[in-house]
């Protein structure tokens, strides 16, 4: 067809389209990993083009691969994965859905998750929701990482994040589509991605949700001074660091911050250090009676 449009004198043509319109059908894929409560953390990936290994059969691979993950795990959110069609397929969902988008806390996109490119992030409408704050945290400590600020052009995060929903779901990719010379062309194709990259992306990812699932706000029950640690053995709790993962820092300023206004999270962007360190430090604490989570 390509061949005999090339080869076609210039001129005026007229163009007859034999269409119709009628009541059809879409198909997508949907899978809810049930967590113990109904709030949702909402992960899609478009199926349109799945011959293209960036854009995105790896995206829609990652997606696979994080289901079976979670599988394994006992959540405190559940988790709603959707393979659909690029823009129609969202769309479609949220038409069919849309009673039940008020129980979607966090969400992410995925696409162009295989190559080389360092990783990105886009953020959502809203900006500042937990789940950028989560992987602004996570990229903060990757070199060469990037955070993208929200705009209008894209990918599904542009049907979730319409003023009609206003959903928190931002955008992950590596290489920023449009950006690659291989973008929606055939050398898009599976030389085109690497293993160590698609791992490198789901471990991302993990870190993201574990940052979800194990944030909270703790208060300090004995906040008038410090409390002397060693005679409740948390010295010897450290372990040299190794054991629980806690440093004597991190326990400081989870001492410090827990005044019931500051969750994990907020205690990591203040301290800058990393959050597995501050949620054990709260483990911690808690298991020595010091925190109570607030109310």
């Amino acid at each position: 067809a390509h061949d005999r449009v090339a080869n076609m004198p210039d001129g005026l043509y007229r163009v007859e389209i034999d269409a119709e319109f009628k009541d059809g059908s879409l198909a997508y894929g949907e899978y809810l990993h049930r967590g113990q409560t109904e709030r949702e953390f909402l992960l899609s990936a478009h199926i349109c083009h799945p011959s293209l290994a960036n854009d995105n059969c790896s995206g829609l691979a990652l997606l696979a691969a994080l289901a079976r993950s979670l599988k394994a795990r006992e959540t405190r959110y559940s988790y709603r994965f959707l393979f659909a069609p690029g823009t129609i397929g969202a769309l479609a969902w949220l038409s069919r859905n849309e009673d039940r988008t008020c129980l979607i806390d966090h969400g992410l996109v995925l696409s162009c998750v295989g190559d080389a490119g360092s990783p990105a992030y886009k953020r959502s409408r809203r900006g500042d929701a937990l789940v950028d704050r989560a992987m602004a945290h996570v990229l903060g400590r990757l070199a060469g990482a990037k955070m993208l600020d929200f705009s209008p052009y894209g990918y599904d995060e542009r049907q979730y994040c319409s003023p009609g929903f206003d959903l928190p779901v931002g955008m992950f990719q590596r290489s920023v589509h449009g950006t690659f010379p291989e973008y929606h062309t055939s050398a898009d194709n599976l030389d085109f991605i690497r293993p160590e990259h698609l791992e490198d992306s789901f471990r991302i990812l993990t870190d993201v949700i574990d940052i979800i699932e194990e944030d909270w706000t703790p208060l300090n029950l004995l906040p008038k001074g410090e409390p002397q640690l060693g005679k409740r053995g948390l010295y010897a709790a450290l372990g040299g660091q190794k054991s629980s993962g806690a440093t004597s820092m991190s326990l400081l300023w989870v001492l410090n911050l827990a005044d019931g206004q500051h969750s994990l999270l907020s205690m990591a962007e203040r301290s800058n250090l990393p959050f597995k360190e501050l949620a054990a430090a709260a483990r911690l604490l808690s298991g020595h009676g010091l925190l109570a989570a607030a109310s």
